[in-house]
């Protein structure tokens, strides 16, 4: 099919061609997420008492045997195409005629179908090293402020007034608000 030296023929009429308005432009909505992601919880794995020097060793240490043990395991997909009918239109005097329809295709995608699997894997070598998951809410911006910026060292008891603050730098201080 790449052999050719003409131009592929198109189903589509090139008359219906358009583009969606509609479709999300993911480099504008980057700065969006990287926000969002800022002010939602603290995803980690926590165990009191712990450096967080050690709970990265440990947690690079299992991710890479997750990955061993549950490979990427990528397959390509594709979303049914869309058939949007043709309409029919009439002149002022009564006459009517019908343009063709045209069908949109549905996209390709990847999916790792291990990414679960690998996440069991994963949260199982921690829990073996005695980490569990947890999720430490974001400081209030009035905390935030009072508190000098720093880095947590080592993973404090948490309690319900337990909060975390995100740095710029992506490291994370874990407090308790007073």
């Amino acid at each position: 099919m790449t052999d050719g030296t003409g131009p592929v023929k198109q189903i589509v009429f090139a008359g219906r061609l358009r583009q969606d308005t509609r479709m999300l432009r993911p480099h504008l909505l980057l700065p969006l997420f990287l926000t969002l992601a800022a002010c939602g919880p603290l995803s980690i794995f926590y165990k009191p008492g712990a450096s967080v020097a050690r709970l990265q060793n440990d947690q690079t240490r299992c991710e890479v045997s997750a990955l061993k043990d549950a490979p990427v395991a990528n397959q390509i997909r594709q979303r049914p195409p869309i058939y949007i009918p043709g309409n029919r239109v009439c002149s002022s005097s009564g006459s009517c005629y019908y343009t063709p329809g045209y069908w949109i295709d549905g996209g390709v995608y990847t999916v790792d179908v291990n990414a679960d699997l690998r996440g069991r894997v994963l949260t199982q070598c921690m829990a073996n090293k005695g980490y569990r998951p947890v999720e430490i809410p974001p400081c209030p911006s009035s905390v935030a402020s009072q508190v000098p910026v720093a880095q947590t060292q080592k993973l404090p008891t948490l309690t319900e007034r337990s909060c975390a603050i995100k740095n710029q730098d992506g490291s994370w201080q874990i407090v308790t608000r007073g």
